[in-house]
């Protein structure tokens, strides 16, 4: 079983920035996939990145250019860099993990953390 616990949510005016990080624990060599994923009030939960074993990171179109994942294998965390945040990026984020690359919808993925909230002001 793997565990993925999220931090760096909170609560920052546009324009400013976060870091969100998940830790993995757990049966972690079986991830192949971590990806975070959104979801705003009254709105479909959304992809926002995911990075392969291979590297592979495809973003959101809303998040191009502000947004970077990574991924430390030593310390089985994947981050998020979120840059010149805008009110529109005012979601729940959630980690997420597969056990494979499957594709980039929520039934994708094999693991949930339990969401962190970020809130951008304007």
């Amino acid at each position: 079983q793997v565990q993925l616990v999220e931090s760096g949510g909170g609560l920052v005016q546009a324009g400013e920035s976060l870091r969100l990080s998940c830790a993995a624990s757990g049966s972690i060599f079986r991830l192949n996939t971590m990806g975070w994923f959104r979801q705003a009030p009254g709105k479909q939960r959304e992809l926002v990145a995911q990075v392969t074993s291979g590297g592979t990171t495809p973003y959101a179109d809303s998040v191009k250019g502000r947004f970077t994942i990574s991924r430390d294998n030593v310390k089985n965390t994947v981050y998020l860099q979120m840059n010149s945040l805008r009110p529109d990026d005012t979601a729940v984020y959630y980690c997420a993990a597969a056990k494979y690359y499957r594709g980039s919808e929520g039934s994708d993925f094999d693991y949930w953390g339990q969401g962190t909230q970020v809130t951008v002001s304007s």
